[in-house]
Formats: structure tokens, C-alpha cells, sequence
């Protein structure tokens, strides 16, 4: 990681982030010496041109291929179209750089049940912030209360300005909207009620039993869709991935991605342009094992791991996000279930049935990459083998 936002537990950016050129060459050497593997770099691109240079010398050197994580930004709405030109140039010169996306944005959500809300800093929440939920609300919902809350000054500014760029924040909804129009979100929402905004998002936040969830894209919806993200899926260097399917488990929550990429690109988009299903499957499963070098696996044919998921395509949906408290000692983290699913099996063997786990657990650890199948579902050491016996 070279990404300033990773940091230790005490608070430290990590050690990667002063790493220089000569070291992660040295290291990205030793993966390459291996002949397997590849090398996975997040960095900001404060300087994209510079960045990636340095990187694209570093994958050379270590002849493996590099994956990096890319997101259109903020503040540098322009640069990942920058970085996928370099990248393609990389890979015309025969240095195999890749960008790794994902298929909806990055984002934060925030509700009164969970780590984050819009008001989390303010003195009168924090007083009350280590309470049980339903007693936290009872606080909430008190108007000399709310009128207090609302009265003050923040304990953290820069934190309350990254969670309150109004405009930029929606109600995620049942079922949850990730692509919703700018006429959707706070800004413009308490502006067509005549509400002051703080006050419009509060009372929104009470609703639903206080379990109301705001989304705040933070990556990939500059424009106010999805459009980037498209464009990104049809580039020839990039690989489908990221996403927190359990890191941040109380303010994040992209482990819905896969399936959301799936029912939004190919059937469910009202704002711009549809994939074929094949093709984001395609997407989905054989590009990304063939290019992490799990060759067996991927497709569906003779002699290839029996890994599949059976799916009834028109139940296939993606649930609210809600709170569960099962982590140990009650800890709580966010959910969300899909539908859809008919059974996943693996290795042939059943692990889930409409979503319900079986109690057969046949999947192995895999501890490197997997021999490409040929015609007849055999390897080229399984053949090498017979031929040594003969």
C-alpha cells in the first residue's frame, strides 16, 4: 500500500507508503522468481504520470504481472483515463500492468445504528454514542434533544465535511438505489421541502425505527452515474475486483457487489447503456482466474473444478442494508442478503441452498496457481505423469 488513508493501529501511515522504488523492486524480484503470482498495489496518484512510471519499472523488473487499484476521484475526476492509457501503453510494450475496478462505486454509509452519521462528532452524540441502540434512540428522538445536537459546532470538521457534502449523499432505500440522480440527494431533497438540510437529514435518519441508512459515494460518481464504471468494465486492461466484503463491517459493505453487477448491468439500469449477461459473467469468473493463474476453474467444461452457482436470474436481487449483532461479545456489523441464488456448489458438492448454508464444507485451501485443463479436462503435468509411468 501506498495510499495515505491505510495507517497502523496507532495511527501511523504504514510502512509502504515511504518505500522507495528500489525496495519494491526488490521485492516484486523475489515474486517474479517464483514464476507464479502477481503484485497488488494501491496508491493515491497524487502525481498519475510519475506514479505510474515508477511502477511500470518496478513490474519489469519483477516480469510478473501488477495489478493496481483504480477509482475515478474527486479531486482528480480526469485521472484514471490518464492511467489507462499508460496502462495500455505498458502492455504494448509487453509489461503486464493492470487496472483492477469495481462495477459500482466506493462509498461510505451512515445511520444513527451504525459508526457513522452525519452528527457522530458533535458533543451531544458523543455523550451518548457508547449507549445500546434503542436507548441511543430514545436520546434521538427527543426534541430538546435534537435541538441541541443540531445547535452545535462538530469535534472533528474535516471528518463532518467528508460525511456532509450534502449534494453528494442519498438514502440508500429498499431495495437500495446505487445509481439515484443529484435530484435525489439531501441537498436537493430538503431544498424542494423548505427544510434546512441538518434537520431534513435528521428526521430521515429517525425513520424506519432509526435504522435509515445514507449512502456518500466516494469513488466513481463524479457525474452522478455509473458511466465511468462502464467505461472502465470495457477496457482491455482492467480486471473486476476490490470492494470491502468485511473490512469497515459497520460503515461498509460491498459484499452485494458481485451480484449487483450482475442485475444492475444487465437488466435493471434505467440511466445508460446494458451489457449482455454473458458477458458480465464472463467478467466475473474466467478473466479474473485466468489472470490470477487459477486455470482451472473459471468455465464450465469437462475437468474443471465443479465451482457453480445455479441462479434463478429473474429473483436475482440484492436486499437492504441492515445491522447485525454477531461478532463476539454482540459486536455489530452490516449485512446485506441477495435472493436469487438456487444453490452454490463447490467441487461439485452443495455448500448453499437459496441461500442457506448445507453444512458441507468440501472447499481447500488453494496455496498457488492451478495447472491450465487441456482437451479432455487433463493437465500438461497430468500428462507428463502418464507418460513418466508408461
Amino acid at each position: 500500500s501506498n495510499a495515505i488513508a491505510h495507517k497502523t493501529l496507532d495511527g501511523k501511515p504504514t510502512p509502504t507508503l515511504a518505500a522507495a522504488e528500489e525496495e519494491l523492486a526488490v521485492i516484486a524480484e523475489a515474486v517474479g522468481k517464483t514464476g507464479t503470482g502477481w503484485v497488488q498495489i494501491i496508491t493515491d496518484f497524487d502525481d498519475p504520470v510519475d506514479e505510474l512510471t515508477r511502477l511500470r519499472r518496478v513490474a519489469a523488473r519483477s516480469g510478473r504481472p501488477m495489478s493496481l487499484t483504480l477509482a475515478q476521484r474527486e479531486g482528480k475526476p480526469g485521472h484514471w483515463k490518464l492511467l489507462l492509457d499508460m496502462i495500455a501503453d505498458a502492455n504494448k510494450d509487453g509489461v503486464k500492468l493492470l487496472a483492477q475496478i469495481m462495477g459500482r462505486q466506493i462509498g461510505i454509509n451512515f445511520g444513527f445504528e451504525i459508526s457513522l452519521n452525519p452528527f457522530c462528532e458533535r458533543p451531544s452524540y458523543k455523550a451518548i454514542a457508547h449507549l445500546p441502540f434503542e436507548e441511543r434512540l430514545r436520546h434521538l428522538q427527543d426534541a430538546a434533544f435534537r435541538a441541541a445536537l443540531l445547535s452545535e459546532k462538530t469535534d472533528d470538521p474535516s471528518l463532518e465535511r467528508r460525511l456532509n457534502s450534502w449534494e453528494r449523499v442519498f438514502e440508500l432505500g429498499n431495495p437500495p438505489n446505487y445509481e439515484p440522480p443529484l435530484e435525489e440527494s439531501m441537498a436537493a431533497r430538503a431544498a424542494a421541502a423548505g427544510v434546512p438540510v441538518e434537520e431534513f437529514v435528521y428526521d430521515l435518519l429517525l425513520k424506519d425505527g432509526g435504522r435509515t441508512i445514507l449512502f456518500r459515494p466516494v469513488t466513481n460518481y463524479v457525474d452522478g452515474n455509473l458511466d465511468a464504471c462502464l467505461e472502465m468494465m470495457k477496457h482491455p486492461n482492467t480486471v473486476m475486483g476490490l470492494g470491502d466484503g468485511g473490512a469497515h463491517y459497520s460503515f461498509i459493505c460491498d459484499s452485494s457487489t458481485t451480484t449487483y453487477t450482475i442485475t444492475h448491468w444487465t437488466r435493471d439500469r434505467a440511466r445508460g447503456e446494458k451489457m449482455p449477461l454473458e458477458w458480465i459473467i464472463k467478467r466475473l469468473s474466467s478473466e479474473p482466474a485466468r489472470t490470477i493463474g487459477l486455470h482451472d476453474r473459471g468455465v464450465i467444461a469437462p475437468g474443471y473444478k465443479a465451482d457453480l452457482n445455479v441462479i434463478d436470474y429473474e429473483r436475482l436481487n440484492v436486499g437492504p442494508l441492515h445491522v447485525v449483532y454477531d461478532l463476539p461479545a454482540g459486536g455489530r456489523r452490516l449485512n446485506q442478503r441477495t435472493e436469487g441464488y438456487v444453490a452454490t456448489i463447490v467441487s461439485g458438492v452443495p455448500v448453499y441452498r437459496e441461500g442457506e448454508p448445507t453444512g458441507a464444507l468440501p472447499g481447500r485451501l488453494v496455496r498457488g496457481p492451478e495447472q491450465q485443463r487441456e482437451e479432455g479436462g487433463e493437465t500438461r503435468a497430468d500428462r507428463a505423469a502418464v507418460h513418466e509411468r508408461g
